[in-house]
């Protein structure tokens, strides 16, 4: 895709640099200066559907995510220094204290990934507004809720909808499996798995979009 130059990266009208670093949702606007291309562009983009995204219920306004609008720049080669994060920003959600351990270790250690964790379904709810992360762990089986009802919600929120969703779980049975996508999942890993193998999948995921 090639993108026509438009205004040079952050102006005052779109807002300075530490606050569009720190946002969560842009503006047409604002993503127009941190991609340096006009306005039109990222409109006819988003109505395109390659930028993630949602309308503001009962007006014209467009909104992009952080996750959205990161994953657009990166497809097509455009410099993310502006948003001043280039790391995936992960949730890792299980119940097993030594998962939660062993994935935070192996993710921090490839160095593309900052992690944050959660042991319930109702934390990984909280945080995953509050962090707006790229990508959610999910284990399947959670104490409080199953996955499958926390990848729902995340998908319901027009905040969170293009946030990727990772099912990890025990279940075998190919229907349970494919519900787990009907319901919002991206991937499914099965229990155990190879810590290699579980990050080459989630850079796989990432480099597809």
């Amino acid at each position: 895709m090639i993108l026509e130059p438009g205004r040079s990266i952050v102006t005052s009208k779109a807002g300075d640099a530490s606050t569009l670093q720190t946002k969560q949702v842009f503006t047409t606007g604002e993503a127009a200066s941190l991609c340096g291309v006009s306005q039109q562009t990222i409109i006819r983009c988003f109505d395109k559907g390659k930028i993630d995204g949602f309308r503001v219920p009962g007006s014209r306004f467009r909104r992009i995510p952080r996750a959205g609008l990161l994953r657009f720049m990166k497809i097509n080669d455009i410099p993310c220094a502006p948003l001043g994060r280039s790391k995936i920003r992960t949730l890792v959600v299980d119940d097993d204290e030594q998962i939660l351990a062993l994935l935070t270790e192996v993710l921090e250690s490839d160095g593309r990934f900052e992690v944050e964790t959660a042991d319930n379904g109702y934390d990984a709810g909280i945080l995953t507004e509050r962090i707006m992360p790229d990508l959610v762990l999910l284990d399947y089986m959670l104490p409080d809720v199953n996955g499958n009802i926390v990848c729902k919600r995340i998908r319901s929120n027009p905040m969170t909808e293009s946030t990727r969703i990772i099912i990890i779980s025990g279940a075998t049975d190919q229907e349970e499996i494919n519900q787990m996508g009907r319901d919002g999942a991206d991937d499914f890993i099965p229990k155990p798995f190879r810590p290699d193998v579980l990050v080459s999948r989630v850079g796989a995921l990432f480099t597809s979009q």
